[in-house]
């Protein structure tokens, strides 16, 4: 049952990815909530079946604002399709753009909660009780990204960047996306568990996809592709490293990966490996991303758009705390370390190393082929 509600959420996002219409993103996007329930409580621990109950209450709250902006684009828009450039035009909207902006606003808060959008991010840290397999789902690939990808979709293909560049709205969602990335940053490196810090860390980073998409420029929609992409591989790779440790060591704070990287050395070279590449150490995937985005700030020039960069670079700077950390006390332990605490523990088996060892040569495929791979974000860019 566990394995056919995985295959169903693959499945279902891929609906989300290939929908040609608002219509058909949205049915998509209500299923992949219903599927990825069971997986969230698959535990069925107290703690597993609370984190379910706040998954779908956040989910169903976001899903009827985002029910909102379905019900105006039907209403409004010449069509139902994603069209790049949008579908307001014509004199059905004359008068009425002020309250089309505020639903737009309100669409994307919605589409949001699964994008993880403060103040609406409460339950990724707590799904992070489910099953490794699946935080690695949740957080990297399929729920999370298909909230960012979703506000792609209206803000470039539904409500277009036309109608909303230069207006409230615009800055609404750029400031929600500033005040998310510092947050969750911030909240990273706080967080004493391992898992719940790689979901603050989430929490960061997928508002940089936001904010990248909320530049409404081509520029910045390449960087906010890239760093979906990006940070998809780098964050499976990291939660496949921490499910690991939890499997051989029974360990789940930060705390208590002190000396264990010479006993797992597989396991946390891995994770080094990720670790310096979400820092965004060049030439790495992160710093390749950020990067852009920073460039696609720069030339749009606005005061928002500038106080992002600043923001962008705090968070870097954030990042490295929370991410070394851990790296730090596997490698480097307290002087009053007693060596016998980690004498039994051991890396893996192949077949739990493979994975996370494959998404990290993954990242250094992606730092040397960036070029060939921004240029398909680039021509997708270049459409709207």
């Amino acid at each position: 049952v566990f394995f056919a509600f995985y295959v169903m959420t693959y499945g279902i996002t891929m609906g989300i990815a290939m929908a040609a219409n608002l219509m058909t993103l949205y049915m998509f996007y209500e299923m992949l909530t219903l599927v990825t329930l069971p997986l969230v409580m698959a535990g069925m621990s107290r703690e597993a079946i609370m984190a379910g109950r706040k998954y779908i209450l956040y989910s169903m709250g976001g899903a009827a604002f985002a029910f909102i902006g379905f019900i105006f684009i039907f209403t409004y828009g010449t069509s139902m399709d994603f069209i790049p450039g949008g579908v307001l035009a014509g004199a059905d909207i004359v008068g009425k753009e002020r309250i089309l902006r505020a639903v737009y606003v309100l669409a994307v808060l919605g589409f949001g909660v699964k994008a993880a959008i403060f103040p609406f991010h409460g339950w990724l840290p707590s799904a992070s009780i489910a099953p490794t397999p699946v935080t690695a789902l949740l957080h990297a690939v399929a729920v999370v990204k298909a909230g960012a990808f979703a506000i792609i979709r209206i803000t470039y293909y539904s409500f277009g960047t036309g109608f909303l560049k230069g207006t409230p709205a615009q800055y609404i969602v750029m400031t929600f996306a500033m005040v998310t990335i510092i947050y969750g940053s911030a909240r990273a490196v706080k967080e004493p568990h391992f898992k719940r810090r790689l979901a603050y860390s989430t929490v960061s980073n997928l508002s940089y996809i936001v904010f990248g998409a909320s530049l409404m420029t081509p520029l910045g929609l390449s960087a906010s592709l890239s760093h979906m992409v990006y940070h998809a591989v780098i964050k499976i790779s990291l939660f496949f490293c921490a499910g690991a440790v939890l499997i051989r060591t029974r360990r789940e704070y930060v705390r208590e990966l002190d000396g264990l990287g010479r006993k797992m050395p597989v396991t946390f070279a891995t994770f080094t490996i990720g670790a310096i590449s979400l820092i965004g150490v060049p030439p790495f995937p992160g710093f390749i991303s950020k990067w852009n985005l920073c460039t696609a700030a720069m030339a749009e020039g606005s005061a928002f758009a500038l106080c992002g960069i600043a923001v962008l670079l705090i968070s870097a700077l954030l990042t490295a705390i929370y991410m070394l950390v851990p790296v730090i006390r596997a490698y480097f332990p307290p002087i009053d370390f007693d060596p016998k605490t980690v004498r039994d523990y051991r890396d893996p088996g192949y077949k739990m190393c493979l994975p996370f060892m494959v998404f990290s040569l993954g990242i250094f495929v992606l730092s040397f082929t960036s070029p060939w791979v921004m240029r398909v974000f680039d021509r997708i860019s270049s459409l709207m």
